[in-house]
């Protein structure tokens, strides 16, 4: 189980800093944490991920499920084992792929069936097997089976997700036998009084922490806000509260102020592969011509391993030649931009200025900064 502190609120804004104990260490908030989709974040060692500030990973349930198993991770000790990661862990309910899924997946009240990515073969996904395949799995946080509808959803179809999802999270409780903390997922599309009756019904089951899902699926940023605005003053102040999926950093120093704790993204490590990295400056597409010959540092106002050491010239170049070496630099950059951003933000909540660190850094960035 865990135990969640709330150290302090900012003053001015809803931005709050607290502290997440699990099994596997503490976890300071707000927090950004990185994707390992299968068992690892790409490119990056678990050693690198702690030098460079990663609190909490992520591990994917749809994907570990088809490949290698939960079984087999359960043989191996667990997860944290099986990858020799010792901090903290949260795995999604693999939800979010299977409803991604729209021409291979059926979905009723009991569950929902799908075919694999891997080789087509037929699965159903109930509440209670996911719950099953999580506990073989061992994270320390893990998700209850929600359903999340597209953008823009018919408000029929957002009302029956909500009320899914509110059900299945009831069976998603009544199922865990182990300690490990499960959490509540809010839906409700871009309905304001679904969203406050998922909240309100979620609440009512009692779990240590929620999300809010359904987010960063094609909505514009002004809607996301919006949301959050009237949704997160539904939650328990007592409890953390997290946003999946969700790696842009304006949107991330925009809803900390809102008072979310937790996020997590697969954006930092995707662009990365692709040549792309987040700077103070904003989003830099190293595979432009411009940088062919730009020997400065990639940001020459951080001062990560990959700041210090390498030149735009000569990461566009291995951008460029398709190297390895460029999409782990890139990645290690990355991530270590958004550890540096979310530790100002904390800094900034606990000198109840947080609304000067807000705006100070929006005013320097497009709200599309971290888009992929």
């Amino acid at each position: 189980m865990i135990e969640f502190e709330l150290i302090h609120e900012d003053k001015q804004t809803r931005a709050r800093a607290g502290v997440i104990k699990t099994p596997h260490g503490d976890i300071e908030t707000p927090v950004f944490m990185p994707v390992g989709t299968k068992a690892t974040v790409k490119t990056m060692t678990p050693g690198e991920l702690v030098d460079i500030g990663a609190q909490i990973i992520l591990g994917n349930t749809y994907h570990l499920y088809l490949r290698p198993g939960h079984d087999l991770i359960r043989e191996a000790g667990g997860l944290h084992k099986f990858m020799s990661w010792d901090k903290p862990i949260l795995t999604d309910s693999g939800g979010f792929q299977v409803f991604s899924l729209s021409e291979m997946r059926k979905i009723t009240d009991e569950g929902v069936e799908f075919r694999s990515v891997i080789d087509g073969s037929s699965h159903f996904f109930t509440p209670e097997k996911v719950i099953e395949i999580e506990e073989a799995i061992g994270a320390d946080i893990i998700m209850v089976l929600d359903e999340c509808v597209a953008y823009p959803a018919d408000k029929a179809d957002a009302e029956r997700a909500v009320m899914r999802t509110y059900e299945w999270a009831k069976r998603s409780k009544a199922a865990l036998k182990s300690d490990q903390a499960l959490f509540g997922i809010v839906q409700g599309a871009t309905y304001e009084d679904l969203r406050k009756r998922s909240a309100e019904l979620t609440v009512e089951l009692d779990f240590p922490g929620y999300a809010i899902g359904g987010l960063s699926v094609g909505e514009p940023h002004s809607k996301m806000f919006e949301i959050l605005d009237y949704t997160v003053p539904v939650l328990p102040r007592d409890k953390p509260r997290y946003v999946m999926g969700l790696g842009n950093p304006t949107s991330l120093v925009g809803a900390v102020s809102q008072g979310i704790d937790m996020f997590d993204c697969v954006l930092p490590t995707r662009i990365a592969r692709n040549g792309t990295a987040l700077t103070s400056e904003g989003k830099l597409n190293l595979r432009n011509a411009k940088f062919a010959k730009d020997f400065t540092p990639l940001d020459p106002a951080h001062d990560c391993y990959v700041c210090k050491n390498y030149s735009r010239a000569y990461l566009r170049h291995l951008a460029q030649s398709d190297e390895i070496l460029g999409a782990r630099l890139l990645t290690w950059h990355n991530l270590a931009y958004l550890f540096d951003v979310m530790r100002g933000a904390r800094q900034a909540i606990l000198e109840d200025r947080y609304a000067h660190f807000r705006d100070e850094y929006l005013a320097g960035h497009d709200m599309e900064f971290g888009t992929i």
